[in-house]
């Protein structure tokens, strides 16, 4: 089970600060992203998390990530 989900709100850490966004996609498979091989598996997925402020996506690891309310 992941301890994240499409529509959680979370926040991470970036060079240019705290940032917050939205989970839009839960990956549990290898996937490229911006021309590069992510490593995914459904007991370590990565997440795709559209920021707040900006159209930018991310991507992290549970680790990265704190659920916002």
């Amino acid at each position: 089970m992941t301890k994240f989900s499409v529509g959680d709100h979370v926040s991470w850490n970036s060079e240019a600060g705290r940032v917050t966004g939205k989970i839009v996609k839960v990956h549990r498979d290898d996937f490229a992203h911006k021309g590069h091989w992510r490593r995914a598996s459904k007991d370590d997925p990565q997440y795709e998390i559209k920021s707040d402020k900006t159209d930018h996506i991310a991507v992290h690891k549970e680790g990265a990530l704190t659920k916002l309310n």
